[in-house]
């Protein structure tokens, strides 16, 4: 008998490895406005204005930078055993996470996803203040809250039909009549809280913040524009074809990249169709806005395994990437060829 998956709630925390420590509470705290709930000089706890659980994000020093872990909170304590019973009868890394290894975070189990990814699971966290009306507080961008999670891997039809399996849906896709390049899943009711993209993998692509309207992204930008840190900005502001997002994407002083976005939808009852875009549609990443850098596609952070080293990198033959529409038709080019100068 299949072993049942455990109650996924949310898109809940994320673990950053950063290498300075100082440097980086000026990018997130200083200039985009995050919150900062406790520090010391290894780790910072930060989370948005919107939120009660203790944080959303963790900034921990560390020689390299990359990815430590993504984070799903379920709906009971007894949905954390199942996580582990779920993966661990699928022949997949498990490790357990006594309560308090992560500030304010009970006990937890932590996996590696068939991906490659580290995924922790929790139920019990620690409340605190919540900001949502404390408008003398906010500052920057003025983060609500984490929305999702976006990961490169070569295999987004693997990726997709796990992540089916673990109960997640599926709100849109990026696909042509034989290949699936990019799938939006989800658990709450909104677009996502897990984004496939097809790339060299397993790699973070970003960590997506929900904003409460469009002004805060432009803020976001003049900000950075007024410090000389505009260098930081690697794409928009534009509008998402997919998901429809007012977005922002920024890459922070180690590489790792965060999206501030508003303006997506509801996705709650039963029978919500999938939209389904093609991915000779030039409008799928850019509803309107510039072309998509050559960087967004293939540049991401490196993924931790649980034995804390970096996981090696695997190419898809082929990528959404490698697909254009021009003036001369469709164009396929291998991965391999993408990466010649």
């Amino acid at each position: 008998m299949p072993v049942p998956a455990p109650d996924v709630v949310r898109a809940a925390d994320a673990e950053l490895a950063v290498t300075d420590l100082p440097r980086a509470r000026r990018f997130w705290v200083d200039a985009l406005g995050f919150v900062a709930i406790e520090e010391d000089d290894e780790v910072i706890y930060l989370r948005g204005y919107e939120e009660f659980l203790h944080h959303s994000l963790v900034l921990r020093k560390a020689p390299e930078p990359g990815l430590r872990r993504l984070a799903y909170r379920v709906r009971t304590p007894e949905d954390v055993q199942r996580a582990k019973e779920f993966f661990a009868a699928k022949g997949l890394p498990t490790q357990e996470v006594p309560a308090g290894t992560t500030r304010g975070i009970g006990e937890a189990v932590r996996v590696e996803d068939p991906l490659g990814f580290p995924v922790e699971f929790f139920h019990h966290a620690e409340h605190g203040p919540r900001h949502v009306q404390r408008y003398d507080l906010r500052r920057g961008a003025e983060p609500a809250r984490i929305d999702h999670f976006n990961v490169l891997t070569p295999d987004v039809q693997a990726a997709h039909d796990f992540y089916a399996e673990l109960g997640f849906r599926t709100s849109e896709t990026i696909e042509d009549d034989d290949q699936l390049y990019a799938a939006w899943m989800f658990r709450k009711p909104t677009v996502h809280d897990i984004a496939f993209t097809g790339g060299a993998g397993p790699r973070l692509h970003h960590i997506a913040f929900f904003v409460p309207e469009s002004h805060h992204i432009l803020r976001a930008c003049d900000i950075l524009g007024a410090t000389a840190d505009h260098a930081h900005i690697e794409r928009g502001p534009g509008r998402h074809g997919v998901s429809n997002a007012f977005y922002l994407y920024l890459r922070d002083p180690d590489g790792h990249r965060l999206e501030l976005y508003t303006s997506d939808y509801y996705t709650g009852d039963p029978d919500h169709p999938t939209s389904r875009w093609s991915v000779q549609d030039p409008r799928r990443r850019d509803f309107w806005g510039h072309d998509v850098v050559p960087s967004w596609y293939r540049e991401g952070s490196t993924a931790f395994g649980l034995d804390g080293k970096p996981k090696p990198l695997v190419h898809p033959p082929v990528s959404e990437e490698t697909v254009h529409v021009g003036a001369d038709g469709i164009g396929v080019a291998t991965e391999a060829q993408l990466q010649q100068p």
